[in-house]
């Protein structure tokens, strides 16, 4: 017979479930839910409606797959940014670190990943068919590849490249200020600001 953990078995099953949240073990996670143990009624609801909204309210904008609460996201249907030039990004956190530079005024484009055959997520599994979709439309003069400097990242650059070769476009990558190997959310505000507004024209490496 498994002797169970906590005293209870509700405990059991709350701590089970936070623990499965990115970074928090099961001490973490008992600590959270002890704490909301001795919140009010009213906050741990507000909490728990706030979760069930986010899984069943949020959307994915239309044209550019950021998060938002309508089919286009703000960042898409304001009229004052540069919607000749987008900047495609890995994720919705990408998105969010370049914004807060306030150096980029063009749109994105969210690919919801980077191509990495050991994880087998090839480039039918990102938002890549609909990024050569806008740009075949005509209104895009830049793309500005800001993935991630690492290898998964310099090979969805490569095959982003090949794909809008045949497209009267420019495509550039952001300049190398961030480190290689290092995820692009994390880099500070100036650094990625420099690599946007210093970014070069893509260029294949020659093997």
């Amino acid at each position: 017979m498994i002797q169970q953990q906590y005293p209870s078995e509700l405990l059991e099953k709350a701590v089970r479930e936070f623990s499965k949240l990115p970074g928090i073990g099961r001490k973490t996670a008992l600590r959270l839910v002890l704490w909301m143990l001795r919140q009010d009624d009213a906050d741990v609801e507000q909490f728990a409606d706030a979760v069930k909204e986010l899984k069943h309210g949020v959307k994915y904008c239309h044209v550019c797959h950021n998060i938002s609460d309508t089919d286009i996201c703000p960042i898409c249907a304001d009229a004052h940014r540069d919607a000749s030039t987008v900047c495609v990004v890995e994720n919705i956190q990408d998105v969010m670190a370049i914004e807060n530079t306030q150096q980029f005024h063009g749109l994105y484009h969210v690919l919801g990943g980077v191509i990495s055959p050991m994880d087998g997520i090839g480039p039918g599994d990102i938002a890549i068919d609909s990024l050569v979709q806008r740009v075949a439309a005509g209104d895009i003069a830049e793309v500005i590849l800001a993935l991630s400097p690492t290898m998964e990242g310099d090979t969805t650059n490569f095959y982003i490249n090949r794909k809008l070769s045949p497209y009267d476009v420019k495509v550039s990558v952001i300049a190398r200020g961030v480190s290689v190997g290092n995820e692009l959310e994390y880099a500070d505000e100036v650094t990625l600001g420099r690599s946007i507004i210093n970014r070069t024209l893509f260029e294949e490496k020659q093997t």
